[in-house]
């Protein structure tokens, strides 16, 4: 039997405040439970917070595109820039030319500096002399003061600390070089 097919005098009087229908809407809400006693009787707990309800309209529950979760990742996290840097990565040969490419390469971007390995001490010279260039071509498609300097180093050396011609104790001959 419904509340409206209760007799009229079985009824509880109306509250003209709206009270009641409050108290109604909020026990319908929780699930049904009715007072604290039912609850410490082993009933269901009502939840801390009001759970949201879906609606015709989107929001951030439905279902996302890939790009724009990460679109927002990036933004909330202000990597903007390190993405754009990184991305140059990629198109390093555009940006410098086959020739430098060929034989400098992008190896780190850290506090707006960025570190250019060259394959040899001619083109690490090379890459001095066009880094202001370069800085100037970064500068124009990642934003003003995105690259500052950029940092170039040569060829690493090879190292003698192990192999066939270490030496155990001591740093060996010195007439390898000489």
């Amino acid at each position: 039997m419904s509340d409206d097919d209760e007799p009229i005098a079985d009824r509880e009087p109306h509250d003209p405040s709206g009270l009641d229908l409050a108290r109604s809407v909020a026990r319908a809400y929780r699930g049904g439970v009715t007072s604290q006693s039912s609850r410490r009787r082993g009933g269901r707990r009502a939840p801390s917070t009001p759970a949201k309800t879906s609606g015709a309209h989107p929001d951030d529950r439905d279902p996302q595109r890939l790009q724009t979760t990460i679109n927002r990742l990036v933004a909330e996290h202000g990597w903007q820039t390190d993405v754009a840097v990184h991305a140059v990565f990629g198109r390093w040969e555009a940006i410098v030319g086959a020739a430098v490419a060929a034989h400098c390469r992008p190896d780190a971007y850290a506090d707006s500096e960025l570190v250019v390995r060259a394959d040899s001490t001619a083109w690490a010279t090379q890459m001095r002399l066009l880094a202001p260039t370069v800085v100037r071509r970064l500068n124009a498609e990642l934003g003003d003061g995105a690259v500052v300097r950029i940092k170039v180093c040569g060829p690493q050396a090879p190292s003698w600390r192990r192999g066939p011609r270490s030496v155990r104790d001591g740093r060996g001959p010195r007439d390898t070089y000489g």
